[in-house]
């Protein structure tokens, strides 16, 4: 098999575009994933249980669906709910965020039930409001608990953006599968696209693991 990089060379401008598309697609859906599972795991931490038995049925109804179906569903049928038509970059962003803020905040419950009650007993004996013991003394400890499962979770939004490809939004792969189809040169661009991939997401599971490592003692208790 002859291997020709040429059709990498004269599309650079086009994939790396693309390639950009990929990485705003991942930060904000992964910012949105992250506000509504910090939220989302609070309250169901410390809201009661009537908030424990609503937003857990969010957080089981995104697990049970799968990613595909969300995100078309938010591109072809949520604009006929609200009226008005979205975007398919916008329509990605949000089924992502929707999806990953399920997996967050069962992470983020995960790590806060983690740290021992009788920490938030001598706090709120303290004098502390429980918002304050959450913040100062729980959350810290928990973070650094959580550290692992949310880098994996940050690289999963990155591998998971490849699925919007699907409603039209032009990240990597939707605009590598373009050139493919153009040049007919499928095993260069698609490798090209995976070396792109394996980029952005090995540096970053490695850089949460050597944090962790780093601060693993401050998160014991």
């Amino acid at each position: 098999m002859d291997i020709n990089i040429q059709p990498i060379l004269q599309s650079w401008p086009f994939l790396l575009k693309a390639l950009m598309m990929t990485i705003l697609v991942s930060a904000l859906s992964t910012l949105l994933g992250f506000a509504i599972g910090v939220i989302v795991g609070a309250l169901r931490t410390y809201g009661g249980r009537f908030a424990n038995i609503v937003l857990g049925f969010y957080v089981d109804s995104m697990r049970a669906i799968p990613l595909l179906v969300i995100l078309v569903w938010t591109f072809f049928a949520f604009p006929l709910v609200i009226g008005h038509s979205i975007n398919a970059v916008t329509a990605g962003i949000v089924g992502l965020g929707l999806h990953l803020g399920a997996y967050v905040s069962e992470t983020i419950r995960a790590g806060l039930t983690s740290v021992r009650r009788n920490q938030m007993q001598a706090a709120l004996a303290l004098g502390m409001s429980p918002f304050q013991a959450i913040r100062t003394i729980i959350l810290p400890q928990a973070v650094i608990r959580m550290l692992p499962a949310l880098g994996s979770l940050c690289v999963i939004a990155i591998k998971d953006s490849a699925i919007a490809s699907v409603i039209a939004v032009p990240e990597l792969l939707r605009q590598t599968q373009i050139v493919a189809g153009k040049t007919f040169r499928p095993f260069e661009l698609y490798t090209a696209a995976m070396l792109c991939y394996f980029i952005l997401c090995y540096p970053m599971a490695r850089g949460v693991d050597r944090l962790y490592r780093r601060l693993a003692h401050l998160g014991s208790s």
